[in-house]
């Protein structure tokens, strides 16, 4: 085809001009393109973790929130803020051990107050670990408090803040929690006494509480969940729904951990003791970053005068060799009950040669050998004894390995060891601690908590700084024990409290399983009546003065109030001071316990009404004290107003199940309102805590009286014959049914 003309060409239309595009399309066709591209690999997994760990964790945090803005929950912390008498001031959280124990069974602190701004001239020491470092079963006398005393002597000039941070049932999983929240109070020292509760604390091998797992990290995980508000809600929305029977419901002491044996060459034992040992390094680590010394004690325990809890045999001993071995054990026990050792001590060691693994064994082998003399050899065994006690509630021989390698083994130079074990050796008839220092298997007597708070002052002096030491009162000894007895008003009447504690304590298992229980039993019963018998009125008028001079000495140790108070009501049954004495302590320390008292005896002087009102504050400062709850219940019922009686009984039950006086209480209501079925059934709820066959019989014999009273004798001889069954000897049940069936006889 023939090219076009120039004119043709110039006639023809002309294209119209690209247009220029706009920044809106400009951006649409970028999008389109980049759409149309795939996304690469690295953006595809970033996208995914961002999805998988943001997200999950802006929620939880929203949620936390939240809870926190309504009040949920409480507060983790060890110390927390509080007001006394118009001051702010850090005290314990009553609350902190909701995070390893049931809320209504949770041990807690020796209270404890100290000022929100630490002052010049002040060290601030704070004492960490178990039921021995608290100074169970009397605080107030505890090697702490010891400490203070004899520092204070020695440096008149400075101010010894030391604050107990100690608390019964716990081991280093707790331990260090409680570290890393003293670390924010400025201390200057951390002294460690810790070890006994390692395998029956929480997350160890023997406990009934948190159970425990070979991953450390697992175990700190479940702890930090516990710390947050979601995850004290889960752990609550758990226990709601969960149908676990071995939670338990009371506190029943070591009673608790019977079933929970522990062989020495259980394997569950290395997980305990490497969490020991990284637990011990890390309270170390905080207490360093936080610019603390640490002094860190050996633990010791009762070797000569503590039976094992509990034995086993070696798991692979052959049915024919155990009986063997029983024939021989039980002709070693007479020959050592009749006291012929050497014979006893040839028929013991033949029964060691078929198994050696039987703790009980191993102690009778330590007393027999005491008795002729040969200390070393009893010794050896005593301690065999202890390792091989199968209810684990005394620090063993590898606690003690891995102190001493930890402490002295450290790189730090701001950890010192204290020997502990040491000094109780050196102050025990052959190296061989007993009852000359402990009360029962690792708590001490005063002497045992002197000579511990005198080891630990030797090393205090060593790391205190040159300007406290410059302060030194010229060349006096350390104070003496007798000194700090006076000082602290350690009387005859705290060595009789003390005593019968133990005492009751000893009532119950495991200690009623021990070997020479009953012997042990017996001569602390007549101890404690020669005590008891001299306690005249000019006696008790003369431990008073004690307290007096000691309070005026140090006027601001609240503790001296306190002890004073409780010798007031339950010595003296002056409660007008007693209320006068708890009133001076409140001044010093916001204490649930003497508010909880203060209101009984204001109601027993005829102030109900400030009575009240003092329990409804302890419940304020700690809602989980059952006593409160109890006391505040029958001065409810005393003026009438039985509803509030029974919402606080039934709050009581709740939290204590085992407070048979507020069964009492409720029982009582309930049958002025003719509710008989209900306090049948509330009687019935006793008998699991009833300890003896004839205690279960007199539960029964009630609810026949009961029965009997409101015109049901048929159901009445029921319960009779229940209680008889339940105690065939019981005279109360056989009396009984006499009387009801002669009545019957008469009415036919």
């Amino acid at each position: 085809m023939a090219a076009r003309s120039k004119k043709e060409q110039r006639r023809a239309p002309k294209s119209p001009p690209p247009q220029k595009e706009s920044a809106a399309q400009s951006k649409q066709k970028t999008a389109q393109t980049a759409a149309s591209q795939p996304i690469s690999r690295g953006r595809l997994w970033l996208f995914r973790l961002v999805s998988a760990v943001f997200v999950p964790l802006l929620l939880f945090g929203l949620i936390e929130v939240v809870l926190r803005i309504v009040g949920y929950g409480f507060p983790p912390a060890a110390i927390i803020k509080c007001e006394v008498n118009g001051t702010e001031c850090y005290r314990d959280n009553v609350k902190f051990a909701w995070q390893f124990f049931p809320p209504n069974i949770a041990r807690q602190f020796g209270p404890f107050v100290f000022p929100l701004d630490k002052a010049d001239g002040t060290y601030r020491i704070f004492i960490l670990g178990g039921s021995a470092a608290h100074g169970t079963p009397q605080p107030e006398y505890g090697f702490g408090r010891i400490l203070r005393v004899l520092l204070e002597e020695r440096y008149p000039g400075t101010k010894f803040e030391i604050i107990r941070t100690a608390m019964p049932a716990i081991n280093s999983h707790v331990v260090l929690q409680i570290a890393k929240d003293c670390a924010r109070h400025d201390p200057d020292l951390f002294v460690l006494y810790v070890g006994n509760n390692e395998v029956v604390g929480p997350y160890g091998a023997g406990t009934v509480f948190s159970s425990i797992s070979g991953n450390l990290s697992l175990i700190r995980a479940a702890i930090a969940l516990k710390r947050a508000r979601l995850g004290q809600l889960l752990v609550n929305i758990l226990a709601m729904i969960s149908a676990d029977n071995d939670r338990p419901d009371v506190w029943r002491g070591l009673e608790m951990f019977l079933e929970k044996q522990v062989r020495f060459d259980d394997t569950s034992l290395q997980y305990v003791y490497r969490h020991f040992q990284e637990n011990l390094k890390d309270i170390i680590h905080v207490g360093h970053k936080a610019g603390a010394k640490i002094i860190v004690c050996t633990v010791g325990s009762n070797l000569k005068d503590c039976p094992p809890f509990a034995s086993l045999h070696d798991n692979n001993i052959a049915e024919a060799k155990e009986s063997k071995w029983d024939e021989i054990y039980k002709r070693g026990v007479q020959y050592e009950e009749a006291r012929q050792y050497r014979e006893a001590i040839e028929k013991f060691l033949a029964a060691d040669a078929i198994d050696d693994r039987y703790a009980d064994l191993q102690f009778r082998l330590g007393r027999c050998y005491w008795a002729v003399g040969e200390y070393k050899e009893a010794r050896k065994r005593y301690v065999n004894a202890r390792e091989l006690d199968t209810l684990r509630f005394r620090a063993d021989k590898r606690i003690n390995a891995i102190i001493r390698d930890v402490t002295t083994g450290g790189k730090t130079k701001s950890v010192w060891l204290a020997d502990a074990v040491e000094t109780f050796e050196k102050n025990s008839p052959h190296q061989t601690p007993g009852e000359e220092l402990f009360l029962e298997h690792v708590h001490l007597n005063f002497k045992g908590n002197y000579l511990l708070a005198k080891t630990v002052f030797d090393k205090v002096e060593e790391i205190l700084p040159e300007e406290i030491k410059r302060k030194k009162a010229g060349d006096r000894l350390p104070l003496s024990e007798d000194q700090c007895a006076r000082r602290l008003a350690y009387t005859d009447w705290d060595r009789y409290k003390i005593a019968m504690a133990i005492h009751n304590a000893s009532k119950n298992a495991p200690y009623s399983n021990q070997l020479y229980h009953e012997q042990r039993f017996s001569r602390a019963a007549q101890n404690i009546q020669a005590q008891k018998t001299g306690f005249t009125t000019s006696a008790l008028q003369n431990i008073a003065d004690e307290y007096r001079s000691a309070i005026k000495r140090n006027p601001g140790d609240w503790l001296l109030h306190w002890q004073f108070a409780v010798l007031l009501t339950e010595g003296l049954k002056d409660y007008a001071g007693a209320v006068e004495q708890y009133g001076l302590l409140l001044e010093h320390s916001n204490y649930a316990a003497a508010h909880t008292n203060i209101g009984g005896l204001l109601h027993e002087l005829g102030h109900t009404d400030k009575g009240i009102a003092h329990c409804q504050e302890a419940i304020r400062i700690k809602p989980t004290f059952a006593d409160a709850h109890f006391k505040v219940a029958g001065m409810y019922e005393s003026r009438g107003q039985i509803q509030k009686a029974l919402d606080h009984y039934d709050t009581t039950l709740r939290l204590r199940p085992n407070y048979l006086n507020a069964h009492s209480g409720l029982i009582r209501i309930l049958e002025r309102q003719q509710r008989i079925d209900e306090a049948v059934k509330l009687y019935r709820k006793t008998l699991p805590y009833m300890k003896t066959p004839a205690h279960k019989a007199g539960v029964h014999c009630k609810i026949a009286d009961l029965l009997l009273k409101h015109g049901r004798p048929k159901e009445a001889i029921a319960e009779l014959n229940t209680a008889l069954r339940a105690d065939p000897n019981s005279a109360q049940g056989r009396q009984r049914m006499q009387a009801l069936q002669k009545g019957l006889r008469g009415e036919n």
